[in-house]
């Protein structure tokens, strides 16, 4: 072993630039605290805190080896460690304006982002497409704060604005029409297995979409600081975050009958949320002070920090097993490995 120490592993084992990983190690040397790095390949990330048993450290802007199995060493004035290895997000885009989760078109493999602007602020353009070779192409500038997005079993996509409470259909020519109206503050948007349109007011309520723009009532929550974030688990009920005041918030499930209850309690400001394959709920928030996106059991008995990351408030999975993780004002691709669900 290195007289500098050695590293166990790094947790978690994927980030995006800026978030917080703790590295945790054996027989780290910190007496001279000054010689203390954390290197990320050729990068060095600042130090949060160290010991001879953790450290924590953040996160780099990392581009060698197309932020895949990122080299994570530590160093003192005794050497350098062992390296381990860490899944870094690579930046997609920036100057956007994020409040929920990106989507990705089934057909083409599009992402869509929004630029939504402060409320009731009208963007020159407020919808981007990036395509599968990385180009940004900015589409409509219609919609004002644009939020959610989602694509129908047919393949159209939809978008709510937080300003007028309208869901929008875009149009293969990429106009804006309104489908439904009067939704309030409507944020959060998804489809169930049966095709059935949801929109969440941040208000308290959940409307349930017939497939001509008409909107019932069909669940009550507690109302939301920001937004409601909603996602359709694979038991096909309906997931639901909405932040509060408080720092201990709830992912809320609701059955298909609209009976509502509590799936897991713990989660600091939870934003977007979205399902793997196995079942697993990713949202992002904070949990246990730490940021980024948080894994949930299938059955809610536990949390795990999966992705580190500052200020992320959505993600989404792509069919290739990446994940894209947006903050309020970038877009990232994280190889992940794990694939996303159609209802998700």
């Amino acid at each position: 072993m290195s007289e500098a120490g050695r590293i166990v592993r790094v947790d978690p084992a994927a980030a995006i630039p800026g978030g917080e990983v703790i590295i945790e190690c054996t027989d780290f040397n910190t007496g001279q605290l000054r010689s203390c790095r954390a290197w990320f390949e050729t990068a060095s990330g600042v130090l949060v805190g160290a010991s001879p048993r953790r450290v924590l450290a953040i996160v780099p802007e990392v581009q060698a080896n197309g932020g895949t199995n990122t080299e994570v060493a530590l160093e003192n004035n005794r050497g350098r460690t062992n390296t381990a290895r860490i899944a870094i997000g690579i930046t997609l885009a920036e100057d956007l304006h994020l409040v929920a989760n990106p989507a990705f078109d089934p057909d083409s493999g599009a992402l869509y982002v929004t630029r939504s602007g402060s409320r009731g602020q009208r963007m020159p353009v407020s919808l981007f497409r990036i395509d599968s070779d990385g180009e940004v192409n900015g589409l409509s500038g219609e919609i004002v704060n644009p939020t959610a997005i989602a694509f129908d079993r047919n393949g159209s996509m939809f978008v709510t604005s937080r300003m007028d409470g309208t869901v929008y259909r875009i149009t293969p020519f990429n106009e804006a029409v309104p489908f439904a109206k009067d939704l309030g503050v409507a944020t959060g948007l998804a489809f169930d297995r049966m095709g059935r349109m949801y929109v969440g007011d941040r208000t308290g309520t959940i409307y349930r979409v017939n497939d001509i723009g008409e909107a019932m009532e069909w669940a009550h929550l507690e109302p939301s600081v920001s937004a409601y974030h909603l996602a359709f688990g694979p038991d096909g009920a309906l997931y639901v975050t909405g932040p509060t005041v408080s720092s201990f918030d709830a992912v809320m499930r609701i059955d298909e009958t609209g009976d509502v209850e509590l799936f897991y309690r713990g989660l600091g400001r939870p934003q977007g949320l979205a399902f793997d394959r196995e079942g697993n709920l990713y949202v992002a928030a904070s949990s246990r002070g730490r940021r980024g996106i948080v894994r949930i059991e299938p059955d809610g008995s536990d949390a795990e920090m999966a992705v580190a990351g500052m200020n992320v408030v959505g993600l989404a999975f792509s069919s290739d097993g990446n994940m894209v993780v947006a903050t309020n004002e970038a877009i990232y691709r994280v190889p992940f490995g794990a694939r996303g669900t159609l209802l998700s």
